[in-house]
C-alpha cells in the first residue's frame, strides 16, 4: 500500500443499524439530559446557619464572627494551641489557623437561613408576619449595601396540615417584602422542611408558581431546598426511594437535599444520647439522598451537631474535636456542606475545611496538571477523576482555603480551564481534554 494510503476497515452492518438504534433511543437521551443535567457549577456554601426568625438582625453575620473570634481568643489564641486541640499537624497549623481568623474577619458565614420553623415556634400571626417581613427588608438591605452572606433565605413551616397556611403566608409575607424592595438576589434560598411525599413538593411549586405570576417574575426564578427529616422521605409505603421522586416533583427548582439529623432520628427511635450524623440510621439516608441526587443538579448537605462548643476551656475542646472530626467525616464521604448551629462551631467548621483541602492540594493540582498536559504518573486518571480533581480545587478555592495564584501556578490551569475541566455535560468527558 502506497504512502498516505489508508487500508479500507471491513464491517458488517448497514448504516441504517445505527440510525434505528438512535432513533429508537432518542428518548432515553432527552430524559437523561432532562433528569441529569450535571451540578450547575456555581458555588456551594460549606454550611448553613440557621437563625430564629425574632433573633437575626441586621449584624447577625457580624456578631457571629465577632463571637467566634473570640472563642478562638479565650480557647486557642495561636496556631499551635488551635492544632493541639484538633491534632492538626505542623505543616498545616499556620495555614489554616490564619485561614480561619482571616474567614472569620471577611466572610464569617456563607450560608445564612432565617428561622421560622423548628428554631422559631408556635407565635401569634402577626408577630410572624412582623418578623417575615423584617427579614425581607434586612436582607434586601445587606445586599444592597454589600454585608450579604453569599447565601441567605428562610426556611418556612412545612406543608403539613396544621401549619401549612401559616408557612404558606410567612414565604408570602417575605417574598413579597423582598420584591417590594428590588430585584431577587441571585444568592436567595428558601427551605421547605419535614417533607414526607412528593405531592408536597409539588404543591410547593404551584405556590412558587403563583408567587412569580403575582409579582411579574421570571417562570422558574425560585428555587428551594427540600430538607430530608423523616424516614418516608427515605423509603416510601411500596418500597421506593421518596427523595428520587421529590427531585422530580421539583420540577427543575430544587437545589438541595438537606439532612435533619435529629428529626430524623427520633422518627427512626434513636435514643437521645446517639443522634448524631455518624450515626448507621444517618449514613443510610444520606447515602440515599447522595445516590438520588447524583447528576441531576441538586446538592446534598449534612446536618449539624447539637453539642455546643461552651463552658469551660475542656468543654470547648471536646465540643470541638467533635465537630471537625464529624465534619471531616462528611468531607470524606463527599457531602460538602452541613449546618452550624452555634458561633463557637464557625472555627472547626472553617479548620476541617481548610485542613481537607490544603492537605489534599499538592496531590490533586499534580494529577490534573499532568492530565491536562497528558504528563505519565504513578496513577492513571480517566475524564471522571479529572472532573473531580478539578472540583476540589474549585470548593477550596471559593471557600478561602486555597488561593488563585497557587492553584495556577501548580496546575498551570485559568479558573476558566478548571471549569471546563470540572463541568463536562454528561456524553462528553472528553470534551475539555480537546
Amino acid at each position: 500500500m502506497g504512502q498516505g494510503q489508508q487500508e479500507t476497515v471491513a464491517t458488517s452492518l448497514a448504516g441504517a443499524v445505527g440510525e434505528e438504534i438512535s432513533a429508537s433511543l432518542a428518548p432515553v437521551d432527552a430524559e437523561l439530559e432532562r433528569r441529569y443535567p450535571g451540578d450547575p457549577g456555581t458555588r456551594q456554601p460549606v454550611h448553613t446557619v440557621y437563625v430564629p426568625g425574632d433573633a437575626f438582625a441586621a449584624d447577625t453575620l457580624r456578631t457571629w464572627g465577632d463571637q467566634a473570634l473570640a472563642a478562638l481568643d479565650e480557647h486557642a489564641p495561636d496556631a499551635a494551641s488551635f492544632a493541639a486541640v484538633l491534632g492538626l499537624p505542623d505543616d498545616l497549623a499556620e495555614p489554616v489557623y490564619t485561614r480561619v481568623r482571616a474567614k472569620l474577619e471577611r466572610e464569617p458565614v456563607e450560608d445564612l437561613r432565617v428561622d421560622f420553623e423548628d428554631g422559631y415556634g408556635p407565635r401569634p400571626d402577626a408577630e410572624e408576619d412582623e418578623a417575615a417581613a423584617r427579614a425581607a427588608r434586612l436582607i434586601a438591605g445587606a445586599y444592597a449595601d454589600g454585608t450579604a452572606a453569599p447565601y441567605m433565605g428562610i426556611r418556612m413551616k412545612c406543608m403539613e396540615a396544621p401549619v401549612r397556611d401559616r408557612g404558606i403566608r410567612t414565604l408570602d409575607v417575605f417574598l413579597t417584602g423582598l420584591t417590594e424592595h428590588g430585584a431577587l438576589p441571585d444568592g436567595l434560598v428558601l427551605t421547605l422542611p419535614k417533607v414526607t411525599y412528593p405531592e408536597q413538593v409539588t404543591a410547593m411549586v404551584r405556590l412558587l408558581e403563583a408567587l412569580e405570576e403575582a409579582r411579574g417574575l421570571e417562570p422558574g426564578r425560585i428555587g428551594f431546598e427540600i430538607q430530608v427529616e423523616t424516614s418516608q422521605a427515605i423509603l416510601a409505603a411500596d418500597g421506593t426511594a421518596t427523595v428520587a421522586r421529590m427531585i422530580q416533583a421539583a420540577e427543575g427548582r430544587a437545589t438541595g437535599l438537606h439532612y435533619g439529623t435529629f428529626d430524623y432520628s427520633a422518627c427512626l427511635g434513636v435514643s437521645a444520647a446517639h443522634q448524631a450524623g455518624d450515626h448507621p440510621a444517618a449514613d443510610h439516608a444520606k447515602a440515599v439522598m447522595q445516590v438520588a441526587a447524583a447528576g441531576t443538579g441538586v446538592r446534598v448537605s449534612d446536618g449539624s451537631t447539637n453539642v455546643l462548643p461552651v463552658g469551660p476551656a475542656a468543654q470547648v475542646h471536646d465540643a470541638w474535636r467533635l465537630h471537625y472530626g464529624l465534619t471531616r467525616r462528611a468531607l470524606a464521604r463527599a457531602y460538602y456542606q452541613g449546618w452550624d448551629m452555634h458561633p463557637g462551631h464557625l472555627p472547626t467548621r472553617y479548620a476541617a475545611v481548610f485542613a481537607f483541602y490544603r492537605e489534599g492540594f499538592a496531590q490533586a493540582a499534580a494529577r490534573l496538571a499532568r492530565y491536562a498536559s497528558r504528563t505519565a504518573g504513578d496513577v492513571m486518571d480517566e475524564p471522571a477523576t479529572a472532573k473531580a480533581l478539578s472540583g476540589y480545587l474549585l470548593r477550596g478555592l471559593d471557600c478561602g482555603a486555597l488561593d488563585t495564584a497557587e492553584v495556577t501556578e501548580t496546575t498551570g490551569l485559568t479558573r476558566t480551564e478548571l471549569e471546563s475541566f470540572a463541568a463536562p455535560r454528561r456524553g462528553d468527558l472528553t470534551a475539555s481534554t480537546k
